[in-house]
Order: C-alpha cells, then structure tokens, then sequence
C-alpha cells in the first residue's frame, strides 16, 4: 500500500507540458518543441480550429477562405501523422483557446503551456486573454518567436530603432547577424495520454455558409514532408526547375516555399542553412540569393509589425490625414475580384489567384497597383481579398505590402514609386503569362 502510495505520488509531480501550436506546424528547427521535451516528463500537443479566423470581415471578404483552409487542415494532418509515428497524437479542438486551454490544464494537471507569439493584434489579444486565464489557475504561458530568420535579440539594433528602409534593415542585418543553426527534430517524445484527440474537422465545417461549389486541384499540399521536398526539389533539380519557376519580371526566381512558411511547416532558418548546403555542391547561384531576400522581407515586415501594430492596418497608414475608405465601387471591385477586369494580364494574374491560392509577387504588385490607381478603389479591399486568397498569407507582410503600394507603408523610399504602366512593360512584354495561365 505505502509503494502504491509513492508511485501515485510520483505520477502527479511529474512535469506535463501543453505544447500550443498555431502557425509552427512542424517538427524540425522547432525550438519551443524542443524545450517542451527537455523540460519535462510528458508533452501534451493542442491544436485549435479557431473559429475567428473563417468568419467574414468587415470588407465582406472571408478570413480564411476555401483553398487557404483546405491547406491548414492538411497541414495540421501532417503534423498529427508526424507525432503518430512517435507513438502520439495531438489534440485537435474546434473552439477559441481561451475558452479551451483552462479545462486542458485542469483535467490532464498541465504544469505550463508553450506558444509561439504573434505579432499582430488579434493574434496577440488570443494570448493576452489566454494568459489571463491561466493566470488564475497559476499556470505559466511561455512564449517563445520562431517566425523568423534572425531572432529579434540577435539583430543589431533594438525593435523600436529597427530602420524604416528595407535596404537600411538588410545591410546592416547581413552584416552584423548571424543567422542561428537549427534546432534538431526530435526523434523520441512522451506523450500525456488520453483517448480524446479529437477529429479533423471537414471544410464545411469551418465555412458552413459558403458554396465551396468544386474545388480546384491545387498544386500546394499543407505539411512539413511536403514543404521540405519542395525544398529539396528545388535546390537540388537545377536550372530547369529554377527556371521553370521564373515570373516573368526580370527573370525573377520564384521558390514558392511561402504557403509552407506562413503556417510554420517549414522554417527560415532550415531555408537558409538547406540553401547553403547546396551552394557546396553547386556553387552560388543567382537565385539562392533571391531567397535570402525573400526572407529577409518577410522578417522586416514581421519586425515593423512589432515595432508600429496595429497602424499597417489603418486605411491612412502612417499618412499624416485620416483616409476614410469612401465610397466603393461595388462592381468594378467585383469585376477586380473576379478576375474580369477587362484587362488580358490583370484578369490572368486574379484567375490564377483564384484557383491557386498563389501569384508571384511581380503580379500581385501589378494587380495591387492596378486596384488602387487604375479603377481608384481603397487598397484595404485589396489586401482584405488576399487575406482570404492567399495560401501564404501572413498579416504582416500582406498589410505591409499593400500599404506600401498604396504609398501609405513605413518605408519612405518605396512610397509613391509604384507606377502601374511602367509595372505593366517590365512584368510580361512577350505575352508570355498569358500564354502560360492559358495553357
């Protein structure tokens, strides 16, 4: 009786980890994984279907829409696979973390929670109220940033001195950083056990009101296994793929790696240090740096988020006036929208959005600025729709992007240097695109 007694006592004061996963849907280089593992007995992985994020916005464009929500449940597929074959599971809930993680912590006696922190503010809000929760039950929330190809703390100047100019932030970035090595996959885990893991849910039920009517095939697969043999296949095919990859502004080399990154299935840093495995083999090729840069944009404007909030999202943006967002033209935006502008190449980079999920960024430039200074609509609607199309959507660098087209961003030296006409003749002068989306 009293060894009974001791062993239960042991069984409650081992340490359980709640590992909450949100945009990080991998194994490797996952540094909050990691630690879960080293710093306790038993990890306890959630995922939450957060109904927010596929209801309508206030600009009548959906959060997440169909092609973008079929992604992440394949994603989060991915990773329930992953732990499965470490003899695990993960918890998958429909339902608001804040409403949810209490109960989890009190029925399976969960020590701390881990998770990664956003930076936008509904994102950062969901953590707010979920540490306030868990507060009361005296139970830590640690946050951890694995977003990025650089860690904040390793960059050479603070968040709120980081420079406004890109090429201010990479210069002195590349010079003065150094990008960190990976973390390792974990090859063994300890589960907490339970029998109620939950199910994945089906599309309808994260967009029970729309007409998913047939979707189209898509050539993007969610998952980590997916995202790192693109990876592979991409760095290691050759010129024909790279090129094969090529948008037609300038010969510009498009990996299409972002869907994989925007939900965590593949990290910057495994990019990066992949990338200069193959330069051994291959030597530099013109297009690794291209991805470097890639994602260099996509940790500035993760860092302009943290360093200004919400103001990437104000119509105004960091204008001195107000911009109120007027009066719109309900059909010209649906013209727009519906890739039936009128205009050949327009309308070909919006049909190729709409039934991929996915456009380069010369095009995605092209149609911004042919939204806002072409058919005079408020570039919100614009950034809104992307929101909802866009497989590698990610709000800091969508509402960056687009505020900085609109001549509204943080960065004064890309403020009112778009033009839509000369976008127009570097983008696709042989009518190549539409050969190609036609085909």
């Amino acid at each position: 009786m009293q060894i009974a007694s001791q062993y239960k006592w042991l069984w409650m004061m081992s340490k359980k980890i709640l590992v909450w996963f949100r945009n990080d849907l991998r194994l490797h280089d996952n540094e909050m994984l990691v630690e879960a593992i080293a710093k306790s007995d038993e990890i306890l992985p959630v995922y939450f279907f957060d109904p927010r994020h596929f209801q309508q916005t206030s600009y009548h464009t959906l959060k997440t829409g169909a092609l973008r929500a079929q992604f992440l449940i394949e994603s989060v597929a991915a990773l329930r696979q992953s732990f499965q074959n470490l003899g695990g599971n993960i918890i998958i809930l429909l339902g608001k973390p804040e409403d949810h993680l209490p109960v989890l912590v009190s029925k399976y006696e969960i020590t701390e929670v881990y998770h990664h922190r956003e930076v936008a503010s509904e994102e950062t809000d969901v953590s707010a109220h979920v540490e306030d929760a868990l507060w009361k039950q005296r139970v830590n929330l640690k946050h951890f940033i694995g977003h990025t190809l650089y860690n904040k703390e390793d960059l050479p100047f603070p968040i709120k001195d980081i420079p406004d100019v890109f090429a201010q932030f990479k210069k002195k970035t590349e010079r003065d950083a150094g990008v960190k090595p990976c973390f390792l996959t974990p090859q063994k885990i300890n589960f907490v056990p339970t029998d109620e893991w939950g199910a994945l849910p089906a599309l309808t039920e994260l967009l029970p009101h729309v007409d998913l009517g047939t979707l189209p095939t898509s050539a993007y697969k969610g998952g980590e296994q997916e995202a790192l043999n693109h990876l592979y296949e991409f760095l290691h095919t050759g010129e024909d793929m790279a090129l094969a990859n090529a948008s037609l502004k300038k010969n510009e080399i498009v990996s299409k790696l972002s869907p994989w990154l925007s939900l965590g299935c593949l990290s910057p840093r495994e990019v990066y240090w992949k990338m200069k495995e193959a330069e051994l083999s291959y030597g530099l090729k013109p297009y690794f740096n291209q991805i470097v840069v890639g994602l260099l944009w996509r940790d500035y404007y993760r860092f302009m988020f943290k360093k200004y909030g919400n103001v990437f999202f104000r119509p105004a943006g960091f204008g001195h006036a107000e911009m109120p967002v007027g009066q719109v033209d309900e059909l010209q935006l649906s013209a727009w929208k519906n890739a039936n502008t009128g205009h050949p190449l327009v309308d070909a980079m919006l049909y190729e959005l709409n039934t991929t999920g996915y456009i380069s960024h010369a095009a995605r430039l092209l149609v911004a600025l042919y939204l806002i200074y072409e058919l005079k609509i408020n570039w919100v609607f614009g950034a809104a729709y992307f929101e909802e199309k866009l497989l590698d959507y990610t709000p800091a660098s969508n509402w960056g992007n687009w505020a900085n087209v609109a001549g509204v961003g943080n960065d004064a030296r890309l403020t009112n240097s778009f033009d839509f006409e000369k976008q127009l003749k570097v983008v696709d002068p042989k009518g190549l695109y539409l050969q190609d989306v036609r085909a």
